[in-house]
């Protein structure tokens, strides 16, 4: 889901990047070795480091002198992208899933000790990394990011079997859960830079409205995409008994036997009516309504987006916020 041109720095950028990964993850204990090539050569989008890069970059970073020597951006970059792998091997083990990037998940190969353990270490190396950038606020925002993650994980586990939550409690999980992590990416690029208050309140603004809505089209995926196309079984969400925002939408507006119907699945955690629940979520217009608010997400994102200067970094930027309601994997 990468833009599709992205500007010859950043993929520069994510060149030494992927470099860097590859030597900050190497351990003298080879069971963190085994799993960490795992994980990365399961791939991935890269979403929030490119959002990092594409953000600084559009700010102008590197036109400084020192800046290209120190490449801070490349550093909180893989900074990022370890803590997102590190939210993604816990999650799993919570979850109970086997199948994340078409392939089986690292607790599935692994067992979930090992999973959770090599997460810890993915967090414990991303701040030993961010300390080398030597700024306080740069620590304070992946501290706070990566606090809020944690909460937002417990809040879901609080809602799974919960046919009660509604959408306010739902966007909350998805704010301090998934697009937590995509504000700290933009607002770091605008921090690099020292860009003025209101220019990095407008970078945080716009990596919290894409993460919004990148979640929310990966939950409709999970009623409408395929299996090899989006990477893990359709139908975990309603097997796993969370209540996202399709499905919140047929309790709100489907017929009685619908509403009771999806009440029932997201209380046992089961797929058994899949199929009836995939057609009641089409009746109700379930989708269309989700991807309208992603598409409102984006819209305000992009709004915020203007604060920064005209340029190809930030048409990279607008091209990555309108995949991410568009995307179909």
């Amino acid at each position: 889901m990468r833009p599709p041109f992205l500007p010859p720095a950043v993929v520069g950028d994510l060149a030494e990047m992927d470099r860097l990964i590859g030597r900050r993850l190497r351990s003298e204990v080879a069971l963190v070795n085994a799993v960490a090539d795992y994980i990365v050569g399961a791939g991935g989008k890269r979403l929030r480091p490119v959002m990092l890069l594409l953000s600084a970059r559009a700010l102008g970073y590197g036109n400084r002198p020192g800046e290209r020597e120190a490449a801070h951006h490349v550093l909180l970059a893989t900074v990022v992208e370890f803590i997102h792998t590190a939210t993604l091997l816990h999650d799993d083990v919570v979850d109970e899933s086997e199948l994340r990037r078409g392939r089986e998940t690292a607790n599935a190969a692994f067992g979930n000790a090992a999973s959770v353990l090599v997460g810890d270490f993915l967090y414990s190396r991303a701040f030993q990394m961010m300390v080398e950038v030597d700024r306080m606020r740069v620590m304070k925002i992946l501290a706070d990011a990566t606090n809020t993650i944690a909460e937002g994980e417990v809040l879901q586990l609080m809602n799974v079997n919960d046919p009660d939550v509604d959408e306010a409690r739902y966007l909350q999980v998805i704010r301090y859960k998934t697009a937590r992590l995509f504000e700290a990416a933009a607002q770091l690029g605008a921090v690099l830079v020292d860009a003025t208050p209101e220019v990095e309140a407008a970078a945080a603004e716009f990596g919290r409205r894409i993460g919004t809505a990148f979640q929310l089209i990966d939950d409709v995926l999970d009623y409408s995409g395929v299996t090899a196309d989006i990477g893990k079984n359709v139908g975990d969400d309603l097997r796993e008994g969370k209540p996202t925002l399709p499905l919140i939408h047929v309790m709100r507006t489907g017929s009685p036997q619908a509403r009771e119907m999806v009440r029932e699945a997201i209380r046992e955690g089961h797929t058994e009516h899949f199929d009836e629940i995939v057609a009641a979520i089409g009746d109700t217009g379930a989708l269309d309504y989700a991807r309208g608010r992603a598409r409102k997400e984006v819209d305000a994102g992009l709004a915020a987006l203007s604060a920064f200067p005209d340029g190809e970094h930030r048409a990279a930027l607008a091209a990555l916020a309108e995949q991410a309601v568009e995307r179909d994997r």
